[in-house]
């Protein structure tokens, strides 16, 4: 089989978002969620809505996110609306809390550790999903980019306890605190299955991927006060195969001249990251291998 293509654009403008957006082979139709995070309010390294916002308005689409487990200001839901409010993603787009008012199980196939997935029960407002991630480091996952975000971003507070405790509890009190997180080799596998729960819910013919690598702390946009980047922005990555997405983006800054990517490689390889890729792969979730196609 064909490996599947990952188009790149070093320009992180508006105009190359809705360029790389509009030259892959799927079209999302029908009611458009556009899953970001937010971020943690102090943090500045999030998506900013003038780097999205012609995209998500061509789209005419809905930014969606979810309560985080961790306390912070955006697990109460009320504060939550205030960071959504401070970062400036309201009144300039619909904003939608997607497990504001209640959540739902969805089935995990052959999990590796999950028997379901716990999700925003909003999930079904929507008929086709661009994933558009921040692509950096991470604290837990050793980076985040478009796996991440469906499975730990698409989580409600429950189900992302649920995936850090690799099933053992929805309570964010007793995983973090109780001894409940999961090995960590399991946790990456539990979020591969949580990205597989989510794509087979949704379907993947209804789901595009774009990263964008700029802003590459070691630290997550969940993180109210990230380490500033130490290398400097990639660009734009995007597919139609997220775990092709997440791997261009990992050899990308493997791959790059620029000594500050230090950092970031070992907080990659401190979590073992590449697992989550590994385990999405086993799930059937995409390739590793792909092919790069330079649209500048």
């Amino acid at each position: 089989m064909a490996k599947p293509i990952v188009y790149f654009t070093k320009e992180i403008t508006p105009e190359s978002l809705i360029r790389i957006y509009e030259i892959l082979p799927r079209e999302l139709n029908g009611r458009i969620g556009v899953k970001i995070s937010t971020g943690e309010m102090g943090g500045h390294n999030y998506l900013k809505p003038e780097l999205i916002g012609d995209l998500v308005d061509q789209l005419e689409g809905t930014i969606v996110e979810n309560c985080t487990a961790y306390g912070g200001s955006r697990e109460d839901k009320a504060k939550h609306w205030e960071t959504i409010d401070a970062h400036g993603f309201r009144p300039r787009f619909n904003v939608d809390l997607m497990d504001e008012f209640g959540e739902k199980q969805i089935p995990v196939n052959k999990g590796f550790h999950l028997p379901y997935d716990i999700v925003g029960d909003h999930i079904d407002d929507y008929d086709s999903y661009l994933i558009l991630s921040h692509f950096k480091g991470h604290m837990m996952g050793g980076f985040g980019g478009a796996l991440k975000n469906i499975s730990i971003g698409m989580a409600s507070t429950h189900g992302k306890a649920f995936i850090h405790s690799e099933g053992r509890t929805t309570d964010s009190k007793k995983a973090w605190e109780e001894g409940y997180i999961a090995e960590q080799d399991h946790f990456l596998e539990s979020m591969a299955d949580a990205v597989r729960a989510v794509t087979d819910y949704v379907g993947a013919k209804n789901m595009v991927y774009i990263n964008v690598a700029n802003r590459l702390s070691v630290d997550c946009d969940c993180d109210s006060n990230p380490a500033e980047p130490k290398m400097g922005d990639l660009g734009i990555f995007a597919s139609i195969d997220p775990v092709a997405v997440d791997q261009a983006c990992v050899d990308a800054v493997k791959n790059s001249s620029d000594p500050g990517k230090a950092d970031l490689i070992e907080r990659m390889a401190s979590r073992h990251g590449e697992h989550t890729l590994e385990a999405a792969e086993k799930h059937g979730l995409g390739s590793r291998e792909y092919e790069l196609v330079v649209i500048d």
